[in-house]
C-alpha cells in the first residue's frame, strides 16, 4: 500500500529550525539523506521531495467558469507544507516507523496517510 510521509511546518518548528547550528542542519540533511537512502534500498521509496518556501505559492481557483489565481503567502495559514515522502510498504505502522525517523517529527508532527487506490473504480 502507498502511504504518503507529509512533513508540516509552522511558524514555532520554523523557528527552531532557525535556532539550530549550522551543525545541527547539516545531521537533519544527513538523516534525510539517510532515509531516502534506506528507503531506496528497500524498495519502499517512490519519491521524496522538499517543497519550495511558501511565499512562491499560487492558489488556483474556478468560480463561474473563470479561473483565479493567488499569490502566496496566504496569512491565513499558519502550517503550511514543507515536503513529503511517497513510500510504498507493507503496513501504517512501517509507514510510521519510517516517519518516526524524518528530524522533523522533533520540531513538528508528520503526518501518514494512506493513498486512495482507485485502480478498481470505474470511470
Amino acid at each position: 500500500m502507498k502511504y504518503l510521509i507529509l512533513i508540516h511546518s509552522n511558524p514555532t518548528s520554523r523557528a527552531a529550525w532557525e535556532g539550530l547550528s549550522h551543525q545541527q542542519k547539516v545531521e537533519s540533511g544527513r538523516a534525510h539523506l539517510a532515509l531516502t537512502e534506506e528507503l531506496a534500498a528497500s524498495g519502499e521509496l517512490i519519491v521524496s521531495e522538499g517543497l519550495a518556501d511558501q511565499a512562491l505559492a499560487k492558489r488556483v481557483s474556478v468560480r463561474d467558469g473563470k479561473v483565479l489565481h493567488t499569490d502566496g503567502p496566504f496569512a491565513e495559514v499558519k502550517e503550511y507544507l514543507a515536503g513529503f515522502y511517497l513510500i510504498e510498504c507493507d503496513s501504517i505502522d512501517r509507514a510510521l516507523e519510517h516517519a518516526a525517523k524524518l528530524p522533523d517529527a522533533v520540531l513538528n508532527e508528520v503526518e501518514v496517510r494512506p493513498v486512495l487506490d482507485l485502480s478498481g473504480l470505474e470511470m
